[in-house]
């Protein structure tokens, strides 16, 4: 590459090697290449900000477009509840990493493990031999999964990775192919979770086709059915195991049929918790027709809803428990956790994977298991779901704007708020969000989310309907929440003014 890029003729150069009689044709094709490398490389460089330019900037131009982003902050530390930009400014985090970040940001514990982790060794590769910290891990992580048969796991590196690895397990062990999945479900991006995700076409739009063998039924969730927040629950579960039922008789047979897919608690599709009766008929129906039941609790796990994992609450048991988000406070680690008999039909050497159960993520992981014990994590999960709870019910009754607030639900510190506004929105929350700053918006949750970015606090809106969702870290101080409140309300009357409500 490096003569016929030189600077001397490309013939020349050719002249001296034995193929000098061919030269002649060689040189032709050479410079038709070398101009064609030479105008594709012109023809599509981007422009190029300088290497000291606004970070932001230089982010925008070399970052994939595909990404959502809410704001053009650099973040550059984080600490508790709060993080401080490049510039120096501070946010009140009522994200959490999109609840990743359940003790905070850099929990002293959790980065303490982590250092001394990098210490001895960051890489145990899974199929070499035995990762010492994922073994210590595992005897941490048994106790406190929501069925003690779960007892045989499997990690990998984030919550779609791990998706993949429940529906892989799923077809091993049933021989059959077939996924059902949930109205407003989502389960990542991936060329897979694409295709189980249901709360919004972006995800999959134009990047078809995705995986096969998925189809979509029924969650009772009033605003899917199109009735009043008033409808009795139990009456929407109803309709909704019925039409289980029927996508069994109807689209996929039970002998073709893998699992049932299902968050415990709707993430990405707005913040709707499954009533238990719906999560006991799911039960039901899996025993009736040898199908698996598949719990995600990628985002609602690790003591977000209130209980160590949401599906706990019901008392059901889970054949295959995927969990991601909050197990590590931020370093990448997920897995799957079922039984030894099902786990055991897989062949050896049909699951694993590079980074999978990285050394230095399983001692994050247990640090954060051991907080969790040492602070109290969920007894002040109770106490600040209570408040934000109080605060959000207060506004709601209040006779200026409450009107506008439809539903307030959830459980735990993952709580979500549905104003009374018809419109819905398949784009990306985050760009909708980014985009309700500048210009006027139909729906209200991405303008009150525009106007808290203005006052400093980091807030998200989901779904396609009009809700915002909470999920701060699990061990904000009253004082940080109440801080987190009185910004929302100034921000929440701020939008709907501006929208002329």
């Amino acid at each position: 590459m490096r003569a016929v890029l030189s600077s001397q003729p490309i013939k020349s150069v050719l002249a001296r090697g034995p193929l000098a009689a061919s030269s002649s044709a060689l040189a032709c094709s050479s410079r038709r290449n070398l101009t064609s490398t030479v105008y594709r490389t012109q023809a599509f460089r981007p422009t190029m900000p300088a290497a000291d330019s606004d970070a932001a900037a230089f982010g925008e131009t070399h970052i994939t477009k595909g990404i959502g982003r809410l704001s053009k902050h650099v973040f550059e530390d984080g600490k508790g509840t709060w993080i401080t930009t490049d510039k120096g400014v501070k946010l009140l985090d009522m994200t959490a990493g999109i609840g990743v970040c359940n003790l905070g940001h850099c929990h002293p514990k959790v980065t303490e493990a982590a250092a001394k982790q990098c210490g001895k060794i960051t890489h145990a590769q899974v199929n070499i031999g035995f990762s010492a910290t994922q073994i210590e891990l595992i005897r941490n992580l048994l106790p406190i999964l929501p069925h003690p048969s779960l007892d045989t796991l499997f990690f990998w590196n984030s919550g779609a990775e791990a998706v993949e690895a429940a529906v892989k397990l799923a077809r091993a062990a049933t021989k059959k192919q077939n996924i059902i999945v949930m109205q407003g479900s989502y389960h990542g991006r991936t060329a897979a979770t694409a295709a189980l995700t249901r709360s919004k076409t972006i995800y999959g739009e134009g990047h078809g086709p995705l995986m096969p063998g998925v189809f979509a039924t029924s969650f009772p969730f009033y605003a899917h059915f199109g009735l009043p927040v008033e409808t009795d629950v139990e009456e929407l579960v109803r309709q909704s195991l019925h039409q289980v039922r029927l996508t069994l008789q109807q689209q996929t047979a039970p002998s073709d049929t893998a699992a049932i897919l299902i968050e415990p608690v709707i993430g990405e599709g707005g913040y709707v918790p499954a009533p238990a009766s719906f999560l006991h008929g799911l039960r039901e129906i899996c025993d009736e027709n040898n199908l698996l039941l598949i719990c995600d609790e990628v985002q609602s796990g690790f003591g977000r809803t209130g209980t160590m994992f949401a599906v706990e609450e019901s008392g059901v048991r889970p054949d295959v428990l995927i969990f991601a988000k909050g197990i590590a406070n931020g370093f990448p680690l997920s897995g799957i956790a079922s039984t030894n008999e099902l786990m055991s039909r897989q062949k050896p050497g049909s699951m694993g994977g590079t980074y999978a159960g990285n050394a230095v993520s399983c001692a994050a992981a247990s640090a954060v298991i051991q907080a969790f014990n040492d602070e109290n994590i969920l007894d002040n999960v109770a106490k600040r779901s209570d408040q934000l709870v109080s605060f959000l019910t207060s506004l709601k009754n209040d006779s200026k704007y409450g009107h506008l607030i439809e539903d307030i639900r959830g459980r735990g510190l993952m709580i979500g708020v549905q104003f009374a506004n018809t419109p819905t929105n398949a784009a990306s929350q985050n760009t909708s969000a980014a985009a309700a700053s500048g210009k006027k918006v139909e729906q209200i949750a991405p303008k009150v989310v525009a106007e808290c970015l203005k006052r400093d606090m980091l807030l998200l809106s989901t779904s396609v309907f009009d809700v915002l969702r909470f999920i701060p870290p699990l061990n904000i101080s009253e004082d940080e929440l109440s801080q987190a409140c009185a910004i929302f309300k100034d921000a929440f009357e701020a939008a709907v003014k501006e929208l002329g409500h």
